[in-house]
């Protein structure tokens, strides 16, 4: 029979191999489980890449890429109708004594639609106001600035077109007798594109401007 010591000796060898299996198994599971863990996490957070297109633009345009929807109108298609509105708006504040409707008016004209309205708005002071111009000897100068859009539109459906409607403001400075004097107001002015072309069909008074105006106005 085998003494005590020797089935001792047997029982520490027997628990001491299951040991190190059970130590080889739970290494081998630990190493699975990271691999799997670092495949989930990359997945889940990809790294960041470069976009290589251009930002948008505040025409309501897209990146350079092509992505999204094209722009209504090109920055430079606007530049030129703000042209237009200003070099008008300004042209018709621009007037002396001197000034005679047979060649003050054509090249005015020839920035708007031509439209019965725009040729009757395109004029110079009559009755009264002439009379005094012209009895004070009259100088006006006007400048006109583009303030903002408030309106840009490519309406395909009913075949108008582009227009632009924009708050302009217009500086009339003006000499009667020797005497100076300066307004300033807004007035809404609409362009419409035709034949490649940008023209003026309106405008309209857009506020009060600052002439007779307290300070209490609007209060």
């Amino acid at each position: 029979m085998e003494s005590d010591a020797e089935n001792k000796r047997k029982g520490l060898l027997a628990l001491g191999l299951l040991g190190f299996l059970l130590v080889v198994v739970l290494a081998v599971f630990t190493l699975f489980d990271d691999e799997d863990g670092s495949e989930a996490g990359g997945r889940a957070t990809p790294s960041p890449t470069a976009s290589g297109g251009a930002a948008a633009d505040g025409t309501g345009g897209t990146s350079a890429s092509g992505d999204g929807p094209a722009p209504i109108m090109s920055r430079a298609d606007i530049a030129e109708a703000h042209d237009v509105m200003a070099r008008y708006m300004a042209g018709i504040a621009t007037y002396s004594h001197t000034s005679a409707a047979g060649t003050w008016v054509p090249p005015l004209l020839e920035l708007t639609n031509r439209d019965t309205a725009m040729k009757q708005e395109t004029a110079l002071p009559s009755g009264k106001e002439w009379a005094t111009c012209k009895a004070s000897k009259c100088v006006s100068k006007g400048t006109a600035v583009v303030k903002r859009d408030a309106m840009i539109a490519d309406d395909l459906t009913r075949g108008s077109g582009q227009s632009i409607s924009s708050v302009v403001e217009v500086t009339a400075r003006r000499t009667f007798d020797g005497e100076a004097s300066e307004e300033t107001n807004a007035w809404l002015v609409t362009v419409q594109k035709s034949g490649g072309q940008w023209r003026v069909s309106g405008f309209d008074i857009f506020g009060l401007g600052n002439v007779g105006a307290s300070d209490q106005t609007g209060e």
